[in-house]
This record gives C-alpha cells, sequence and structure tokens, in this order.
C-alpha cells in the first residue's frame, strides 16, 4: 500500500463499504445514530465476520472454515491454512522482472557508475 496510482490500495476497502451498503443500509431506515449503530454492528458481528462466504476459503465461511480446520488431525507440529505458500497480489513478480525499479538502462548499463561516490 503507498505507492501513487496503485489501483488496489482500496480495493477491500470498497468491496467492505459496498457489501454493507447493498446489504445494510439500502434496506433499512434509521430513526437514531444510536439505531444505526446498534444496526451496523450486529450486521458485522453476527453475519459479515462469522457467516459471509470467502472466496479464499473454498467458498465457505470462517467459522465452517475453522470447524473443519479444527476437525482435521494435524499432520505435523505446524498446522497451516489451505491458503499458506500462495503468493497472491502484488507479491506476485514474473521471474524477468526483478524487485527493484532501478534500471541499468538509464546510465547506459555502467555499474561502475552506480557505485561511484563522486
Amino acid at each position: 500500500m503507498g505507492s501513487v496510482g496503485d489501483c488496489f490500495d482500496n480495493a477491500m476497502c470498497e468491496s467492505f463499504f459496498a457489501s454493507l451498503e447493498c446489504e445494510l443500509l439500502a434496506r433499512s431506515h434509521f430513526a437514531t445514530h444510536e439505531q444505526a449503530r446498534r444496526e451496523i454492528f450486529h450486521f458485522l458481528e453476527a453475519w459479515y465476520n462469522p457467516l459471509r462466504l470467502h472466496s479464499g476459503l473454498g467458498y465457505r465461511s470462517p467459522v465452517i472454515y475453522e470447524q473443519l480446520h479444527a476437525a482435521q488431525k494435524p499432520s505435523s507440529s505446524t498446522c497451516e491454512l489451505s491458503t499458506a505458500g500462495r503468493r497472491r497480489g502484488r507479491d506476485r513478480r514474473p521471474a524477468d522482472r526483478p524487485w527493484t525499479t532501478r534500471s541499468t538502462a538509464s546510465n547506459g548499463g555502467n555499474l561502475s557508475a552506480q557505485n561511484s561516490t563522486t
């Protein structure tokens, strides 16, 4: 996060607020601020966090996924989730693109020019 022009910076927040607006706010009218706070809290704690289906969990709710994971007998001392080891999003880079953005073409490929202090 934090780089200019990165379209993925707000994707999670926008997805959450779209779900909140579509599932709760568009369907409800609140008489008071306190009523709205209670309904949003109930929405988050009773449906959004425990029961909502996640594509990363095989379209299971977090509660069901945790139950299935707890029911499995651990094969080793370290338990890993099914998503362990997968690299997603901005961490994944093609093999021909290094992690650095510094280009050697800007100085004609002269490595001594990059390392000199003069």
